[in-house]
């Protein structure tokens, strides 16, 4: 089953590194991994997708929160969210063939962002399930070059996560369980 966790971490050097170790060091296998800025100074934000059967998979929010630099954690896999994946896709693009690549892009919203004598790079955006699809019916065609860029996931509603830069930890957390 697949996990998708927010990470809140202090944007400093090596702090990816240690996160993604605590994953790696517990055999879990992570499936896509996306990090960017927040509209906080000097605060990152991890989207993780954990792909495990693994019993332990809530153990990994504790584990994270030994880290000191991890200022927030979350489990979001189970709450009402919005996720995105991006995927950039170069595929050959025969005269005969042009017309039918247009139209599918048309069909998925996907964007043409390059035109090269034989091929063509498309650009969609969507849940993993669209994006799936998108590169499955390119397949025949004949992909050249594929570029992903993991998961982004946001819970729906009004709450926010992290309105101060500050270490914050659920009382489980807190208990030592």
């Amino acid at each position: 089953m697949k996990h998708t966790f927010v990470v809140f971490v202090e944007d400093k050097p090596g702090v990816l590194n240690r996160v993604v170790s605590v994953i790696r060091r517990r055999l879990f296998n992570v499936a896509s991994l996306s990090v960017g800025q927040t509209h906080q100074n000097g605060v990152s934000r991890i989207t993780m997708v954990v792909d495990s059967d693994k019993k332990e998979i809530e153990r990994i929010i504790p584990y994270l929160y030994k880290l000191v630099n991890v200022l927030y954690v979350e489990d979001i896999t189970q709450k009402p969210l919005v996720s995105r994946d991006l995927v950039m896709i170069k595929v050959r693009a025969e005269p005969e063939t042009r017309a039918q690549l247009m139209t599918l892009s048309e069909i998925y919203r996907a964007r043409v962002v390059d035109v090269a004598n034989q091929s063509l790079i498309f650009e969609v955006t969507g849940d993993e399930e669209k994006v799936n699809r998108f590169v499955d019916n390119l397949r025949p065609y004949g992909i050249i070059e594929m570029a992903r860029t993991g998961t982004v996931a946001m819970e729906r509603g009004t709450d926010l996560h992290l309105e101060q830069p500050v270490r914050m930890q659920p009382a489980a957390v807190s208990a030592g369980l």
